[in-house]
Parts: structure tokens; sequence; C-alpha cells
């Protein structure tokens, strides 16, 4: 799916997985928002939001962190609220990586994964990440500023081969399709 929707203030991403089987080391999925500063979107990020951190101003921020997938719903959700998002940054792209600390872990490895990009009640992104299914992350969105002030965003899973922290510095390097 691909939305380019226009003129977003405040948006929740979502995702769900189910727990490893007993036995198994934990799955552990986290997202990622990296934000860019407008005058250099596809350099490196200006900050990265993740488990155990916030913006520095406070308009992202990570209000659940699952370490397991244990629990009903979503098992991590992440609040960016763009409206409040400093004129000298113009983009924001959204990741999920799986933590790789037993092993080489996929998306197809891991059962009912799911994922949601929302706007209120809209929902502006859903996945399940099966088309990506031998990637270790996945870019699930990005949000870019136009010149009017107005956030827009398109929805882009794309997957990636690798260890979380290589994902994070890499995840923006390239723009969305559609």
């Amino acid at each position: 799916m691909s939305t380019p929707n226009k003129d977003i203030d405040k948006v929740e991403v979502r995702v769900k997985w189910d727990p490893s089987p007993h036995g198994e080391a934990p799955n552990d999925l986290d997202i990622i928002a990296a934000t860019y500063p407008a005058d250099d979107p596809y350099g490196a990020p200006a900050y990265l939001v993740h488990f155990d951190s916030r913006s520095p101003d406070g308009t992202i921020t990570l209000n659940r962190d699952s370490r397991t997938g244990q629990g009903f719903g979503f098992d991590e959700v992440m609040t960016i609220e763009l409206d409040r998002l400093a004129e000298r940054y113009g983009r924001v792209v959204v990741g999920v990586a799986i933590q790789q600390r037993e092993g080489h872990k996929t998306f197809g490895a891991i059962e009912n994964t799911a994922m949601e990009i929302a706007e209120g009640y809209t929902k502006l992104a859903e996945n399940d990440f099966s088309d990506v299914a031998w990637a270790t992350a996945a870019v699930i969105g990005e949000f870019t500023r136009d010149s009017a002030g107005l956030w827009g965003f398109r929805s882009a899973v794309r997957g990636y081969d690798g260890e979380p922290d290589t994902f994070a510095a890499a995840m923006g390097s390239w723009a969305a399709e559609g």
C-alpha cells in the first residue's frame, strides 16, 4: 500500500507479534524512528528514537516496549507528534528491527507479526511483514514535510538483512517508492 496522505499531525505506530515457542530465545521487535534535517533529508539522522529513548523535544515517544511479544493487542507503540516537530526537520523514517542477540532471526520465523500506522482512527498503513519474510528489519513508512509545512506520508515496507545498529544507520538513505 502506498498512500500519499497530506496534512498529518500526530500518528501512532503499532507493532505486534507472538512470543517465541517455549524454550527458544525471545522474539524482540523494536520500532525505530529516525529524524532527518530538512536541508539534508537523506544524510545522517539528526537523532534516533528506539527502546529506552525518546526525542530530545518530546515529540517522538515509545509508549510501550516489549521484549517478548507477550500480552494482548500491540506489543510496541510509538507516538510521533509531527505538528510539534521543529521546522528544521523535514523527514521522519520509521522502521522495525528484530533483535539478533540469540542468532539470526527473520520476520518469517516469527508468528503473527503485524504493524499499523494510524492517525486517530484512520489507518495510514498496515502490513504483516510477509513480503519481507527473509528480512531482519524493515522500513515501514516515511513522513516528509512539504514547502507549505504540511506533513505527508508514504507507506513502504522495504526489507533489510543485518544487525539493528547498521539498519538504523542505513534506513533513511533511500526514498519511499510510490
